[in-house]
């Protein structure tokens, strides 16, 4: 029963990316969703190393940027929920609390479903003059809750991992940098480390988040042309500073209120890309760094008398090699079974080590990334793992690079943009009348016409407006080139 429930990937990638994406997350042992609550999944050994260490990748920059940790109940009062006007909104998405045994509680309370609300009561107790700003502090290792109507492992639930920053200034340009910092941030973990590309974009007016002036956001493509939204970080202005009367006396001793910002690196989206923008139709294929095995011994076993041998120099060389996580299977498994399950679980360097390897003192390397099968020779162990390392993830890079490549087109005319649409999985490049609020009925006909998204404009800069370009849409002169792309 247990090698029924580990066997392969049974469909390809690019012809069914919605079942490969589940059997992977599920037969390489991610997460379960057998909790029995739609929407609430259990984070499974393997999955949650890759989770722990994007948790590390963040904590180390945002400590590195002067960001000090805290930590929050996971509840909001209701009146802190409903202060912010726009902030409000996410009421209809929160779960209540009403109840304590057989008691009805005389005031509910909310899980959270982001900080905001819990927080920002406490800033304006906790900062009273501009000496005490800039303050970054963030919250690292939590769980919001939202009653999300669909669900999908990394991708959608009603509780889902979290991290969040929450940052105030006494300035407007303080808070504008940071954004930008934020922004880097994203580049260095996600793209440098965890090798997912991506685009800068500024959120439309309509699509920002709930209460903030801007929005900011890292967005991938998923191989089904589904937008991935990887984080945001956003310009609070000092609408939350208004609600919640979060305001410092300055040097002239007059009292104002204080910039903020928050920033939400999105730990599920993030795993999710991982996991479906790397991964080929034997399942997982991991950096380095992040894999939870980075190496696997594989004895490859025909006789006793070199049986002995052979497991000897397995356990010898995982003693060579203890700075790396390496995993010896000597289990009664066959040598090919462990390949499969290995490779499914994308083990980035695997060593097989048979009588033939003992004699001649050679190492039989296998790369998951490209399937290249090297030899050399045993002293050179080290040097060889530590140059093959990077060579992973230079070329799982290249790979990423590549595919992201092929993810943009342009479309001049509405029958043109819905044609493609409807037959390209990718971003569409397309010129539109506005990216503030007068622009959301041209949006809405949009997503109505092809379940496509408005995602926004590129930041900083913007692609160019030719002269004589029309919106796509109502075909007044556009103000802008947008990305639009169908959505989780």
């Amino acid at each position: 029963m247990i090698k029924e429930e580990k066997k392969g990937i049974t469909v390809k990638k690019d012809q069914d990316f919605s079942e490969w994406y589940t059997q992977v997350v599920q037969k390489a042992e991610l997460a379960d969703i057998r909790f029995g609550i739609q929407g609430f999944i259990v984070h499974r050994p393997f999955g949650f190393f890759i989770i722990k260490k994007i948790y590390e990748y963040l904590e180390k920059e945002i400590e590195n940027n002067g960001h000090v940790a805290f930590l929050f109940p996971s509840v909001v009062k209701e009146e802190n929920l409903r202060k912010e006007k726009e902030h409000a909104g996410f009421t209809p998405e929160v779960f209540w609390v009403s109840e304590a045994g057989d008691k009805k509680l005389e005031e509910r309370f909310a899980l959270r479903p982001t900080g905001e609300a819990q927080i920002y009561p406490l800033y304006s107790i906790w900062f009273r003059s501009h000496k005490d700003l800039p303050f970054k502090g963030y919250q690292s290792r939590i769980s919001v809750f939202r009653n999300e109507m669909t669900t999908r492992p990394f991708l959608r639930g009603r509780e889902f991992l979290f991290f969040e920053t929450h940052d105030v200034f006494n300035t407007h340009e303080e808070a504008l940098k940071q954004i930008e910092t934020d922004l880097m941030i994203c580049k260095k973990i996600i793209y440098d480390k965890l090798k997912v590309p991506f685009l800068y974009f500024k959120r439309p007016q309509w699509d920002k988040f709930k209460g903030a002036d801007d929005t900011f956001t890292p967005d991938t493509i998923m191989p089904d042309g589904k937008r991935n939204q990887l984080a945001s970080t956003h310009d609070l202005g000092r609408n939350f500073a208004k609600a919640f009367d979060i305001k410092v006396m300055k040097e002239n001793e007059e009292m104002e209120y204080a910039w903020q910002t928050c920033f939400g690196p999105g730990i599920w989206r993030t795993t999710a890309a991982l996991i479906g923008i790397h991964g080929d139709d034997k399942g997982l294929i991991l950096p380095f760094d992040i894999a939870p095995i980075q190496v696997v011994i594989i004895p490859i076993l025909f006789s006793d008398k070199d049986n002995k041998l052979v497991i000897k120099r397995c356990e010898e060389i995982k003693n060579r090699l203890n700075k790396y996580r390496v995993k010896f299977d000597n289990s009664e498994n066959s040598a090919g079974y462990k390949f499969n399950e290995w490779e499914l679980r994308g083990v980035p360097i695997r060593i097989e080590i048979g009588p033939k390897e003992v004699k001649e003192d050679k190492i039989t390397l296998v790369l998951r990334i490209n399937k290249n099968k090297i030899n050399f020779k045993l002293k050179d162990l080290k040097k060889e793992i530590e140059k093959y390392s990077k060579s992973i993830d230079e070329e799982i890079k290249e790979n990423a690079d590549l595919y992201f490549k092929n993810k943009m087109k342009s479309a001049n005319s509405y029958v043109e943009l819905k044609k493609i649409i409807k037959e390209y999985r990718g971003f569409v490049k397309v010129p539109f009348c506005s990216i503030k609020m007068d622009g959301a009925e041209c949006a809405e006909k949009l997503k109505q016409d092809t379940t496509a998204n408005v995602c926004g404009v590129l930041y900083p800069k913007e692609d160019n407006v030719k002269e004589g370009l029309k919106c796509i849409v109502c075909g007044e002169k556009a103000s802008h080139i947008v990305y639009v792309a169908k959505s989780y």
